[in-house]
């Protein structure tokens, strides 16, 4: 098999809908590319749809729904690129949107993964949840973005346009190379979906690799495609894969007792899902948490497995040294800027 340059890989799974709405803008500005839809055995005549109307497109056909993290890495094994670009079924792409981040990669190899500047579909002057204008963590591990913390979104004014080292790269639109994907044997299948890009990132970081943003390439994304926010589906899987990702990720200084902080916090979440009438959020909380317990030993020889890599190195660079949690809901900072540049690790 002949290898390509860059290769663009959307997951679908009954995303019929999406890939009749949205496929046209990809191919519209990414003819110089190779498009694959990676079908995750879909029930909606997905793959029938595709052949008929988008015939230059490339079907790869999974066996089974293995979610997000699974269903790429059975797909990627049929497509030999130098670059992957993952990209999310319901995203719609501008011009130039492969090129600014192909040439920023090849000038600096150390460079594993990138995203562009995420922009919410359906209100273009904002930021979009899902990586908004590239991703961080507070040193608990919690997640948040420039351009996003927590819930509270900004107003895209180009205040986060420059191309800088982030923490982590948004699924919904992560360029990847290949050989580092594989170097770190891909997403973590058990995921199943959510954190896996995270868990990802931090992987290649702790192999001496870094993560960018390039908001010169801009996408809007739909967001909530497969799973939406009101989904307790969703939230069992963010709750148990960000304690999973924590635990294989982190130095081992601090790492049982920010566990154990970050459970109480949890538990907090949880209380407040109860008190908001959302008990299905609170069990949801509940099973997470028994579902980390009980996938302990695993992780841990997963832990065991990657510090065996001869570059491994625990990396915390572009880390929030802080808690974004007292930040956000005590402090009241709902912007990245409001966040000082000194409180990021820097490596």
């Amino acid at each position: 098999m002949q290898e390509i340059k860059v290769a663009v890989v959307i997951l679908n799974y009954n995303g019929k809908h999406f890939l009749g709405k949205f496929l046209p803008s990809v191919l519209k500005f990414s003819s110089k590319y190779k498009i694959f839809v990676a079908d995750n055995n879909s029930s909606d005549d997905s793959v029938n749809f595709l052949k008929k109307e988008f015939p230059t497109v490339e079907v790869i056909q999974n066996s089974s729904n293995n979610g997000f993290a699974q269903g790429y890495n059975e797909a990627l094994k049929s497509v030999s690129a130098e670059y992957y670009v993952l990209l999310n079924s319901d995203v719609e792409v501008t011009e130039n949107w492969i090129d600014s981040v192909i040439e920023l990669m090849d000038k600096n190899e150390k460079i594993a993964a990138c995203q562009p500047k995420i922009l919410d579909f359906n209100m273009q002057n904002k930021f979009e949840y899902a990586g908004a204008g590239g991703g961080f963590i507070d040193k608990y591990g919690y997640p948040f973005c420039r351009g996003r913390i927590f819930n509270s979104l900004e107003e895209d004014r180009n205040q986060y346009n420059s191309c800088r080292e982030v923490f982590w790269a948004t699924g919904a639109c992560m360029f990847v190379r290949a050989k580092c994907f594989w170097e770190v044997n891909g997403f973590d299948g058990d995921y199943f979906a959510h954190m896996e890009e995270i868990d990802l990132c931090w992987r290649l970081k702790n192999i001496g690799y870094k993560i960018y943003v390039e908001p010169k390439s801009i996408v809007y994304h739909v967001g909530g495609g497969t799973l939406n926010k009101e989904s307790s589906r969703k939230t069992f899987l963010n709750f148990r894969n960000n304690l999973t990702t924590l635990t294989k990720n982190h130095p081992s200084r601090f790492l049982f007792f920010k566990i154990i902080f970050r459970m109480k916090l949890d538990g907090v979440a949880a209380f407040k899902f109860l008190f908001d009438g959302e008990p299905k959020h609170f069990f949801a909380v509940l099973r997470a948490h028994f579902a980390y317990y009980g996938w302990l030993p695993r992780t841990l020889r997963k832990r065991k497995q990657y510090k065996q890599h001869p570059n491994f190195k625990f990396s915390k660079s572009q880390m929030y040294k802080g808690n974004v949690v007292l930040e956000h809901f005590i402090r009241k900072k709902n912007k990245f800027s409001e966040l000082s540049d000194s409180s990021f690790f820097n490596e």
